[in-house]
């Protein structure tokens, strides 16, 4: 393999002195870029790092402290092997708040730099000023909350789970105040308690006229909307293609891996600061994904399609990353386009709709048939069963335990069942009338 940079590529032999200067010259370009540490284009030889734990930390204090405006949110930092050497791969998103700059030098030719080809170059002054009064100032996280009451004990519970725990600094740390020191737009997105509707709606065609099913999953922490959205469409996408108790056969509608990231791309990176909320539709042929705002500033159609990332809303990318709900940068639009390539993209000044068509034509109606046969067998089972758990369940209808717990969500969900007793000896029974 031959190393060699270009535009959107950078690599270093050794952690150095410069980094933050590249790191800065990705965040003022485009399309952002990858810094590789432990390739020398000179030899064309692999040497990899030493000790690439602390490495990965020093990078992340880096561009932490020595940056400004912030950058969290807007880099990732991953220990990769490469010729059976590890190396650190820095990925870079295109900031909204050019010109970035090091801290150190401020807003000048000798603190801010741009990528030009394979180099790195100090921004001209008229440059500087340009980014500056283009700058986005309407992001979520400088505008201030509609609430300053706040509550955040789902996050707090979603933290715990990932081994980490939310200290009394956290909104700042994870930048959800003002510059003045208020609760910001993101914080309120992130809270117990907001007026953000997040709705799933299901038509009974393949038009908006006959509408079956309008449900609201917002008003909480964006994080439990985006969990309970995601829950409810792997409910919606199984259909069975053989009928015939007790043997069945399952296949997805639509494909799992690109709908996640859809559904969490929507989310992110919808633009809040206008009163917009992203929208989830099923049809009878098809499911739409809708997110308000088009492409970030800044960013073309090529370089959308290219993984090249953007963030619109940075601090919910932190907070989605901290979480694992997001892996990397720039890695949600490559898988999509893997299962359904651009064609599914509809891209306007305003928003971005994806739309994924069911797998095969005329197992359509399955979206609901074949969810609501399967929830009425699992719950006739619970009902001449009771205290039976998932996997007894699973073996005795026949249906994968993967999709009894969907069942099961859904039987929850209507108040039709109930789990009783401990989590290692109780099971589920159906509710009665006066409980």
């Amino acid at each position: 393999m031959i190393y060699q940079e270009n535009r959107d590529l950078e690599y270093k032999r050794e952690l150095t002195d410069n980094l933050e200067k590249e790191a800065v010259a990705f965040l003022n370009s485009r399309e952002g870029g990858r810094i590789i540490i432990g390739v020398d284009t000179k030899t064309q030889a692999v040497p990899g790092v030493d000790n690439p734990d602390n490495i990965q930390l020093q990078v992340k204090d880096r561009l932490k402290n020595n940056i400004e405006p912030s950058v969290m949110g807007l880099f990732d930092v991953i220990v990769e092997t490469c010729e059976n050497k590890p190396v650190i791969k820095i990925i870079l998103a295109a900031g909204s708040e050019k010109p970035y700059y090091l801290k150190k030098y401020g807003m000048t030719s000798k603190g801010c730099f741009i990528r030009v080809g394979s180099a790195s170059e100090p921004m001209q002054q008229n440059m500087i000023e340009s980014f500056f009064s283009t700058r986005v100032r309407n992001s979520i996280g400088k505008m201030i909350s509609p609430r300053q009451s706040l509550t955040f004990e789902q996050l707090k519970i979603y933290y715990l789970e990932r081994g980490l725990k939310l200290n009394d600094a956290f909104m700042n740390n994870l930048e959800l105040l003002t510059p003045d020191g208020k609760p910001n737009y993101a914080a309120y997105l992130l809270s117990d308690d907001n007026g953000i509707s997040i709705q799933i709606a299901k038509y009974a065609d393949t038009t908006r006229v006959h509408l079956t099913e309008n449900r609201d999953y917002g008003r909480c922490s964006l994080i439990k909307a985006c969990k309970q959205v995601l829950e409810r469409i792997e409910v919606e996408n199984t259909v069975f293609t053989q009928i015939g108790y007790p043997l069945r056969k399952e296949r997805e509608l639509i494909n799992s891996v690109a709908v996640r990231e859809a559904v969490i791309n929507a989310i992110v990176h919808n633009e809040y600061s206008n009163g917009s909320c992203p929208k989830f539709e099923f049809f009878s042929d098809r499911i739409e994904i809708t997110s308000a705002g088009g492409l970030p500033y800044g960013l073309s159609k090529d370089d959308f399609f290219a993984g090249h990332s953007a963030p619109r809303n940075k601090e919910l990318m932190r907070v989605f990353r901290d979480l694992e709900i997001v892996e990397q940068l720039g890695s949600g639009i490559p898988r999509i386009l893997d299962a359904y390539g651009e064609e599914c993209f509809q891209i306007s000044q305003n928003f971005i709709r994806l739309v994924f068509i069911y797998a095969n034509e005329g197992v359509t109606e399955g979206v609901t048939e074949g969810v609501t046969e399967g929830v009425t067998i699992v719950m006739n089972y619970i009902m001449t069963h009771p205290g039976c758990r998932v996997p007894v369940i699973a073996e005795a209808v026949n249906i994968p335990a993967k999709s009894v717990e969907r069942y099961i969500r859904v039987l929850k969900e209507q108040g039709k069942i109930i789990y009783s007793g401990a989590p290692k000896s109780g099971g589920y029974r159906m509710i009665m009338n006066n409980e």
